[in-house]
């Protein structure tokens, strides 16, 4: 397997056509993460928890990294996370930065 290291963005256009299964990979990835779940119609547990940002921010990063881990485990079976990373820049916004294999298929 092969490891690789991410920055998840908001910004990024959808791609109808992906190049290779690894831009799929990733870009599956970003919507789940990008999605408040609840916020889809008739999908209601797709994405992550976006009540999070009320909460202190060391419990918010665990209960958050353990939510992604859980959600793209569900819907997007062919990555595993090995590590998530939340990155502050000047602006205090925080970039999520996640370290990902990709599961051989059988």
């Amino acid at each position: 397997m092969i490891q690789y290291d991410v920055v998840i963005t908001k910004d990024k256009a959808v791609d109808f056509a992906p190049a290779n299964v690894w831009e799929e990979v990733v870009q599956n990835i970003r919507t789940i993460i990008t999605t408040a779940k609840y916020s889809v119609p008739l999908f209601r547990e797709f994405g992550v928890d976006g009540e999070l940002v009320d909460i202190p921010s060391l419990e918010a990063s665990a209960k958050l990294k353990a939510d992604i881990i859980m959600a793209v485990r569900k819907y997007e079976p062919r990555a595993k996370i090995t590590r998530i990373n939340f990155e502050p820049d000047n602006d205090g916004k925080l970039s999520l930065r996640i370290s990902i294999t990709l599961k051989e298929e059988s």
